[in-house]
């Protein structure tokens, strides 16, 4: 049973890694998923150090989809030109993590030049966007790479006991 479950979370925290990159994949929410596992096997965690570790998901997962629309509207971009990079993201989406950023700037460079901006007030916003993105990134990784770190420690300290 506890090779099993150690099983399910390498699983888990393989795709908490991989959802940090994809959009449609949670990240944060499946490396703490496993690490829950890792506790219910081992008990090694405190309630305190498993509540921080809620709060902190829910924040990124709250903080993926606020922080690329606050720095597109911070840097100037029209409604048009948010709605263009969600669109530009999704469609890049059936190519590449480059393609999703890809999509993803040209989306809102094409949604703010729709919306009437001049090419370099709609560049800049298109840039912002991606920053958003690439920040948000950042964060998931961030967090999903230390769920990873504290649930493979405990797996390798409670096997090796």
């Amino acid at each position: 049973m506890d090779i099993l479950v150690a099983i399910l979370c390498s699983i888990l925290l393989l795709g908490g890694l991989l959802g940090c990159f994809l959009p449609a994949v949670p990240g944060p929410p499946l490396s703490l998923a496993a690490l829950l596992m890792a506790h219910w096997i081992t008990g090694a965690f405190s309630t305190g150090f498993i509540v921080l570790w809620i709060g902190i998901t829910v924040a990124v997962v709250l903080l993926d989809y606020y922080l690329p629309v606050w720095t597109a509207k911070k840097y100037g971009a029209t409604r048009q030109g948010v709605i263009g990079s969600i669109l530009g993201m999704i469609l890049g989406l059936f190519f590449t993590p480059v393609g999703m950023l890809g999509g993803l700037i040209i989306g809102a460079i094409a949604g703010d030049i729709m919306a009437g901006r001049s090419h370099a007030q709609a560049a800049r916003s298109g840039i912002a966007t991606v920053f958003g993105t690439l920040m948000s990134i950042g964060l998931k990784l961030v967090v999903s790479g230390i769920l990873t770190y504290y649930t493979v420690m405990e797996f390798v300290r409670y096997f090796l006991a």
